[in-house]
């Protein structure tokens, strides 16, 4: 599937701002199954300064300063990708045994995933999130089939509620009152498949805004996106979207991963100034291009 994306971020402070530095990431990454054929960020103001750069885990980012006196910030980001689904492999040894070799591999792929099984600043460990997975992780049960009952409790018992959380909302509080946003739930999800001994990392990106006529609209379709990839040694990793019950995912493109939120939030930064309101607006529009 070919791909055109146009994420659009708007700040508006309720004085004039003297200077801002802001870091995003909003530029597609290529991966074995994603091509990036355009990619470009439009800022107004105009930046001083820019600076593109790749973060620790192989993420571009984009980098900005603006020393111009303003009070509006806008930031558009465009990219044309072309995306093809990889195949789904059946792994049908125990879940254990992937864990354990997980825990043990020595090649390059095995001790980079090795860091995605330890808790970071949004994914703490947590009793709750092993008890979410014990149900699907249960003794010599294969792989996959273990996978795909965590991906369909995370799906079925938690409700997609865009005004519960905002990105300072702990984890806890999405556990207890079971609802949330894409972003939670791949928390949600990376956070058990650690408890159990398995790397996990967050994948933050995009998802068809309209779908194709027959098919239905995904969930969170009308922002930026996010969901789950496991490690599996021998076969690398596979994505998950616990938010829409997809593995692997369809008709989403990737931009950037990491251990959670994060390492890979869309765009943030300071701004230095009087004391103001702030107001942030984002649209995300995805479509298919012929």
């Amino acid at each position: 599937m070919n791909y055109s994306v146009r994420h659009r971020t708007f700040y508006r402070y309720g004085q004039k701002m003297s200077s801002g530095q802001s870091l995003g990431h909003l530029t597609p990454r290529s991966t074995p199954w994603q091509v990036v054929r355009s990619s470009s960020i439009e800022i107004e103001p105009v930046p001083e300064e820019r600076d593109v750069w790749s973060d620790a885990f192989g993420n571009p980012v984009d980098s900005f300063t603006i020393t111009t006196p303003h009070d509006t910030l806008e930031v558009i980001a465009h990219c044309d990708v072309d995306v093809t689904i990889p195949d789904l492999p059946m792994i049908e040894e125990p879940w254990e045994s992937v864990m354990a070799r997980t825990a043990t591999g020595t090649s390059t792929d095995d001790l980079d995933a090795q860091r995605f099984v330890l808790p970071s600043p949004f994914v703490p460990f947590h009793f709750q999130l092993h008890a979410l997975a014990k149900d699907a992780f249960t003794v010599a049960r294969p792989f996959s089939e273990s996978l795909a009952a965590l991906c369909r409790t995370i799906y079925d018992e938690f409700t997609f509620d865009a005004g519960f959380t905002d990105v300072s909302t702990p984890l806890d509080d999405v556990l207890v009152h079971r609802r949330g946003v894409c972003q939670d739930f791949a928390h949600l999800m990376a956070g058990s498949l650690r408890s159990v001994g398995l790397a996990a990392r967050y994948v933050s990106g995009y998802i068809e805004t309209d779908p194709p006529l027959g098919e239905v609209k995904m969930v969170g379709s009308d922002a930026s996106h996010a969901w789950c990839s496991v490690y599996v040694p021998g076969h690398g990793w596979i994505d998950a979207d616990p938010t829409n019950d997809q593995i692997p995912p369809r008709r989403h493109v990737t931009v950037a991963w990491g251990r959670d939120y994060g390492d890979v939030a869309p765009l943030r930064g300071v701004v230095l100034g009087p004391a103001s309101t702030q107001e942030m607006q984002v649209e995300v529009d995805v479509s298919r291009r012929p």
